[in-house]
């Protein structure tokens, strides 16, 4: 062999056995996404933002209501024959956990409530002012009732219907980009998406995750930073709901971006927010959507009475204070 292939090889070598040697360090991304802000903080050898903003363009690509060519979209503007989403998983599994999220919560959650969050403002189309004809007449194609699945394929039942899975695509995001991180030899992470997280193993101090919940201030700007309460926690997803944060004043009255699916209009009670701590993100935001819709008489029961569940309710009271309610195995975490 000649000498300069004994060099080369032996490069090659030292190369490769440096790369595999690398130190896993802490790395920290951060960008924007579905109109909100993104960190991931997590342990690995490399950079892997790049690979993670691919699996976000795709997640957009499919439920995203504010991308006319997202599949979802498209189905927006289909008709009632059978929608064939096969070649669209992430877009079926959405569709099939609301629907399942829907019967739990006697519809309070409901996917079906696009039309409704249009017409109040808070949607991809404004269509008008929301006068009680409108929302009565919207409500006749509402409902989690009306859509069916069938061997691969979605049915409405009305050409008019629309799905919103803007209550559940950060928390669905969230479990995206843990998959596509566990599959790079990723264990150790903390991904956030506008508020919502998933979370495994250690921070870069070698401690659980210490994560806090905003007090439920008026916060359009998403600028306060005061902390109500504060959780540790691992291998957990959590997901917080509010209306402190999307609203608007119409005529000297307050209307928040919740939209109770039975009424048509935005819930109005003494719940401030609803953060809910599951073993997967999609969960968390669903239910925490439909807590806030519920109102913390109903919410906080269920709550206790669904398995591997654990939801925290910051609420007013007849005075200005804020009073805190939560289920049994928050306990553990408030440390």
């Amino acid at each position: 062999m000649k000498r300069s292939s004994i060099i080369s090889l032996s490069g090659l070598i030292c190369l490769i056995a440096l790369t595999s040697c690398q130190k896993k360090v802490y790395q920290f991304n951060e960008g924007t996404v579905f109109g909100t802000v993104y960190h991931f903080t997590y342990l690995a050898r490399e950079d892997l933002q790049p690979g993670i903003e691919t699996e976000l363009q795709h997640v957009d690509a499919e439920l995203s209501m504010f991308n006319p060519n997202s599949t979802l979209s498209q189905f927006n503007k289909h008709g009632t024959t059978p929608f064939d989403l096969q070649q669209h998983p992430w877009v079926m599994h959405v569709i099939e956990k609301s629907l399942g999220y829907s019967k739990i919560s006697d519809g309070a959650f409901d996917i079906t409530v696009a039309p409704l969050v249009n017409v109040w403002g808070f949607g991809f189309r404004k269509s008008g002012d929301a006068t009680q004809a409108v929302i009565d007449s919207m409500l006749a194609f509402v409902g989690y009732t009306k859509l069916t699945l069938k061997e691969g394929c979605v049915i409405k039942s009305d050409a008019r219907m629309m799905l919103d899975a803007s209550a559940v695509a950060k928390g669905y995001a969230c479990d995206i980009v843990a998959d596509y991180l566990k599959k790079q030899g990723v264990t150790d992470y903390m991904i956030e998406i506008g508020g919502e997280m998933a979370l495994s193993g250690k921070n870069p101090t070698g401690t659980d995750w210490r994560i806090g919940i905003s007090t439920p201030v008026d916060d359009s700007t998403s600028t306060n930073q005061e902390w109500k309460e504060k959780l540790t926690l691992t291998d957990r997803c959590i997901a917080t709901s509010g209306n402190y944060r999307r609203f608007y004043v119409k005529n000297g009255k307050r209307y928040a971006h919740t939209i109770d699916p039975h009424t048509g209009y935005p819930v109005q009670h003494s719940l401030l927010s609803a953060t809910v701590v599951a073993g997967d993100c999609l969960t968390a935001d669903a239910l925490a959507t439909a807590f806030m819709v519920m109102g913390v008489e109903k919410a906080l029961p269920l709550a206790e009475s669904l398995p591997a569940i654990e939801a925290l309710f910051i609420c007013s009271d007849d005075s200005t204070d804020m009073k805190v309610l939560t289920t049994t195995g928050i306990q553990a975490w408030k440390k």
